[in-house]
C-alpha cells in the first residue's frame, strides 16, 4: 500500500513580518534622506537658523561692532520700534508699495492668462514673451528702468516729448518715485501669476464652455460665470502671495531709488538694512524684523481662513 505524504506549508508568523518590514523601512528610507539632506541643511542654515538669531537679538542690544547678542533689552527694542516715525512711515511706504503692484499684478496676470489660452496656435510665444521678465534678475531689472526714467535721455522722457508733454524726473521726485518702482515691478513679475493662472485655466473642462455657447452665453458671462468662479482658489493662492512677496519689497527699493529722494521710498526692509548695517543696531533691526513677520503670519492666517470658509461652501 502505497501512502503519499504531502509536504507541510510554514506559514509566516504575523510578528516575525512585521519585524522584517519595520527593519527593511530604514533601509528604503535613506535614499531619500539622502537627497533631501542638502535642501535640509541649506534650509537649516539659512533659514532656520537667521530666523532664531533674530528672535532671540530682537530681546538684546545686539550690535555688529560687539561680540556676542550684547545686554539685554527685553521688550525695549520693540517699543522703541513702535514708537518711531520713521518705522510707521517706512511701513506705510510697504503698505502704499503693495497697494500699487498688487491688483494689476493679479489683474493683468488673469486676463493675460485668459487671453492666451483662447489662442489656438503660438501660445508658447505668449508664455515665453510673458515669462522671461520674471527670470531676469533684480539688477538687471533695476538697470533698464532706470535707463527709462532717466530724465534727459530715458524713453519716458522721448515719450512724453513726442507727446508734448514736460519730462518728470521720476524717480527723482518724490511724489512719483514709488510709482516708478511699482511699475518696474509689474513688468518685472507679472508673468509668475500669469503662468499660475494659465495653469489653473487648462484644469477648466471645454465641456462647461462648450455647455454654455451652446445656451447662448457670451463670452463675457463664460468668463464671469464660470472662469473667475473656478479660479477662486487660485486667486486666493495669488493674492496672498502677491502681497507677502510686496511686503517683502527691497531689490528694487535699493537699487533704483535707496530709499529716497528723501525717504519717500523708505520701506519695512531698507529700514531694516540700515538700522542694522548702518547704525550697527542688530537688536532693534531684528526687533523691526519680528514685526514685519508678525504682519506676514497675520495674513498667511487669514488666507487660511478664506481658504476654509471656501471649502466649506463648495
Amino acid at each position: 500500500m502505497t501512502t503519499i505524504t504531502t509536504p507541510s506549508l510554514r506559514i509566516p508568523r504575523t510578528g516575525s513580518t512585521k519585524s522584517a518590514a519595520v527593519r527593511q523601512q530604514p533601509r528604503q528610507s535613506r535614499p531619500a534622506w539622502l537627497f533631501l539632506a542638502p535642501f535640509a541643511i541649506v534650509y537649516l542654515v539659512f533659514l532656520i537658523g537667521p530666523t532664531l538669531y533674530m528672535l532671540v537679538a530682537s530681546f538684546f542690544n545686539t550690535s555688529l561692532v560687539k561680540s556676542g547678542f550684547g545686554s539685554f533689552a527685553g521688550l525695549g527694542n520693540y517699543a522703541e520700534m513702535l514708537s518711531r516715525p520713521d518705522f510707521w512711515s517706512a511701513m506705510w511706504h510697504t503698505v502704499q508699495f503693495t497697494l500699487y503692484t498688487t491688483p494689476p499684478l493679479v489683474v493683468l496676470g488673469f486676463v493675460m492668462a485668459v487671453l492666451t489660452n483662447r489662442v489656438g496656435r503660438g501660445q508658447w510665444f505668449f508664455r515665453l514673451a510673458f515669462f522671461v521678465p520674471f527670470i531676469l534678475p533684480s539688477a538687471s531689472i533695476a538697470l533698464i528702468w532706470s535707463f527709462i526714467f532717466t530724465p534727459d535721455t530715458g524713453l519716458l522722457n522721448e515719450l512724453q516729448a513726442f507727446l508734448g508733454v514736460a519730462p518728470t524726473p521720476v524717480l527723482a521726485d518724490p511724489a512719483w518715485a514709488m510709482a516708478g518702482v511699482a511699475a518696474a515691478t509689474v513688468w518685472w513679475t507679472i508673468g509668475f501669476n500669469f503662468i499660475l493662472y494659465l495653469a489653473a485655466l487648462q484644469d477648466i473642462p471645454r465641456e462647461l464652455y462648450e455647455a454654455a455657447a451652446v445656451d447662448g452665453a457670451s463670452p463675457w458671462q463664460q468668463i464671469r460665470f464660470i472662469t473667475i468662479p473656478l479660479l477662486g482658489r487660485t486667486t486666493t493662492l495669488v493674492v496672498l502671495l502677491q502681497i507677502i512677496a510686496s511686503l517683502k519689497i527691497f531689490d528694487q527699493i535699493y537699487l533704483m531709488t535707496s530709499g529716497g529722494p528723501g525717504q519717500s521710498t523708505d520701506v519695512a526692509l531698507t529700514f531694516i538694512a540700515n538700522t542694522a548695517f548702518t547704525s550697527d543696531r542688530v537688536g532693534a533691526a531684528s526687533a523691526a524684523s519680528v514685526l514685519l513677520f508678525i504682519v506676514i503670519l497675520l495674513i498667511a492666517a487669514a488666507r487660511q481662513l478664506i481658504t476654509r470658509a471656501q471649502d466649506a461652501r463648495a
